[in-house]
């Protein structure tokens, strides 16, 4: 037996997951199948690769040597797919993204910073279903939101980098609203609302309401869930709802949009990509045409304006 890719991949996976039980989940086969392959591998390589220790499995002396140099390998192939891509006539790049503020800026950044790339969007509502696309292939990287803690799983081979690392999710309500003449709204005071639930119900986001509510001593009133922004704006100017959004979203005629006291909800803006696909260069691209994507809109609002002026700790770092 040679060894191939798929065997320094199973023996990564080992390493990375600390078992074979927990490797084998990832490989999506069965834990015997896994213990079988390993033992091909180390008749090849001339020993044992791992032992049983007090946590897990953990390398041998081999098993570091030959981890080292299979890793080597696997992003050699990475590198190698993704710098092809990028010189090979016709590939387009495909983004895969929520309904972010900074979308519409970002179409345009990509045209100006990424010109001669050919990239297509796609809109998703489910941030795990951006996830998983992401891995079977159908999306080269993906830009999307993650609220308060909680974090987005990502598949095998995917690299990560958080863009804008927090912003305080303000509400929006009707201009006619009795809060709306305040500088800032308490939480609790929005008790009796009706509220429109959050779009994407997988970042979250919605959990982070709800906590937030009964942390501020009641439970939201969720009843409506509208993608389509002209809709949503004019429910809420017509006093039927109030929604938590972006700070960097746009004003809309008969509705305005103030802060929280506390800034009980905050998100994050994330870019993932598939290194098999996308390259260092172009993952760096990206990355900083969605950054001033979000910088042209931090001036929306002025509250906003005076928070990020005021925490430089969530300006975005690019290398």
């Amino acid at each position: 037996m040679q060894l191939e890719l798929r065997h320094l991949q199973a023996v990564c996976r080992i390493a990375e997951a600390g078992s074979l039980g927990g490797a084998a989940r990832r490989l999506g086969v069965s834990q015997p199948a896994l213990s079988a392959q390993l033992r091909r591998i180390e008749r090849v390589t001339g020993g044992e690769l791992f032992v049983r220790g007090r946590n897990g499995v953990e390398p041998t002396a081999l098993g570091h040597f030959v981890l080292a140099k299979a890793r080597r390998v696997l992003s050699e192939m990475d590198a190698l797919g993704a710098e092809a891509r990028e010189i090979a006539p016709g590939a387009p790049l495909r983004l895969g993204c929520i309904l972010l503020v900074l979308l519409d800026g970002l179409l345009e950044q990509t045209d100006l910073s990424m010109s001669g790339q050919e990239i297509t969007v796609d809109l998703e509502d489910s941030v795990t279903a951006l996830a998983r696309m992401l891995g079977a292939g159908r999306y080269d990287a993906i830009v999307y939101g993650e609220v308060n803690e909680h974090e987005v799983p990502l598949p095998e081979g995917i690299l990560a980098r958080t863009l804008i690392p927090k912003e305080p999710f303000c509400i929006r309500l009707s201009a006619g609203h009795p809060l709306a003449h305040l500088d800032r709204i308490d939480l609790a005071d929005l008790a009796g609302e009706s509220w429109m639930t959050l779009v994407e119900d997988d970042d979250g986001g919605p959990e982070a309401l709800v906590a937030a509510c009964a942390e501020a001593g009641f439970v939201p009133s969720l009843r409506y869930r509208i993608t389509d922004r002209k809709m949503h704006y004019d429910l809420i100017a017509a006093g039927r709802a109030v929604s938590l959004s972006q700070p960097t979203a746009p004003t809309a005629p008969g509705t305005v949009m103030r802060p929280l006291v506390g800034s009980p909800v905050t998100g994050r803006i994330r870019l993932a990509w598939n290194r098999s696909a996308v390259s260092a260069g172009q993952a760096d691209l990206l990355c900083r045409a969605a950054v001033r994507a979000y910088l042209a809109n931090v001036s929306n609002n002025r509250f906003h304006q005076e928070w990020w002026d005021a925490h430089p700790e969530a300006h975005p770092v690019l290398d």
